[in-house]
């Protein structure tokens, strides 16, 4: 029998670093990252990128999207694997997973801890990833996430430690996975900011975002989505400008509910226009947004999309 084809996409990040006098740096090619031996499995590996993935722009993380399915465009490929930059994994991996039509796994994996540290862990993932995207067992399971011994999905999933080899969560294990049903677009992505809230933070923030065009807006929220009288004031004008705004939480664990009132509450934000995130965090909502928006989703549309990310 042959072997299963997979591909290794390798964009940079700490699994190719090593350690100069300018700190870690991406040197190792996808040829270098190969793992010793999988069985059954043929790595085709692919240099897309080389960068840390803190400095990852969204062009480039669209880029990664669009390498994916052309190697899904090879029929004989099995899987795929990506490797990246554990600071930024939880964006690009959520992306993949809502174009992710295709039934066939695609695997992220990455790394705490460059090459030539006695900890290195990119090796020992990157093996565990190639087996996974193989497995014809993981087809169906939208964009998975390898590292540190454990296998998550994409959807909720959070980074939790800097140091930890276990350095990712999910707020929940089974979110459900809708899909944005069109191709996956080639323009200029739409740009959505992620503003935090915290006591005396300034409403201009949301002023300044509509101001400087942002097509969209994402507000990480104290508690279940709670803030300040202030900034639902700021929603309700960035509404009447068309610039549509999604209301999560700065909590890692736990569902965000529209509950509290008081002119600053999830109601209030709710009735001002905002879209109440239920599971997916800051980072992956404004991914969302921007995939959303880039692709020409309505306020309604967008709004279904988010009450259909969470579990019934």
């Amino acid at each position: 029998m042959s072997p299963q084809q997979v591909v290794m996409i390798t964009t940079g990040g700490t699994a190719a670093s090593r350690t100069t006098d300018d700190g870690a740096v991406p040197v190792l090619h996808a040829a270098d990252l190969l793992p010793d031996s999988v069985d059954d499995v043929l790595v085709r590996p692919v240099d897309l990128m080389s960068v840390d993935s803190s400095a990852m722009t969204v062009r480039e993380q669209f880029a990664v999207i669009r390498a994916i399915a052309d190697a899904l465009d090879d029929p004989e490929v099995a899987g795929v694997v990506v490797t990246h930059g554990t600071d930024t994994l939880e964006e690009t991996a959520f992306l993949a997973d809502v174009f992710a039509a295709d039934p066939r796994p695609v695997v992220f994996t990455g790394a705490q801890y460059p090459v030539d540290h006695p900890r290195s862990d990119g090796p020992a993932n990157i093996a565990a990833a190639v087996a996974l995207a193989g497995d014809p067992d993981a087809r169906g399971r939208g964009v998975l996430v390898a590292l540190g011994g454990r296998v998550l999905g994409a959807r909720g999933l959070f980074k939790v430690s800097t140091t930890s080899i276990e350095a990712f969560d999910t707020v929940h294990p089974d979110l459900p996975r809708p899909l944005i049903p069109v191709s996956i677009p080639s323009g200029m992505p739409a740009r959505v900011d992620l503003l935090a809230l915290y006591p005396g933070v300034s409403p201009g923030l949301i002023a300044a975002a509509v101001a400087q065009r942002a097509a969209g807006i994402v507000l990480s929220a104290t508690g279940s989505g709670n803030t300040h009288p202030d900034i639902t004031a700021e929603v309700a004008l960035a509404q009447q400008r068309n610039v549509p705004v999604v209301v999560t939480s700065r909590v890692p664990y736990g569902a965000v509910e529209a509950t509290y009132g008081g002119g600053g509450g999830g109601v209030d934000l709710a009735r001002a226009g905002a879209v109440i995130s239920p599971w997916l965090r800051g980072p992956q909502a404004r991914m969302a947004m921007i995939a959303l928006l880039t692709t020409g989703a309505s306020r309604s549309e967008i709004a279904d999309f988010f009450a259909a990310s969470g579990p019934t």
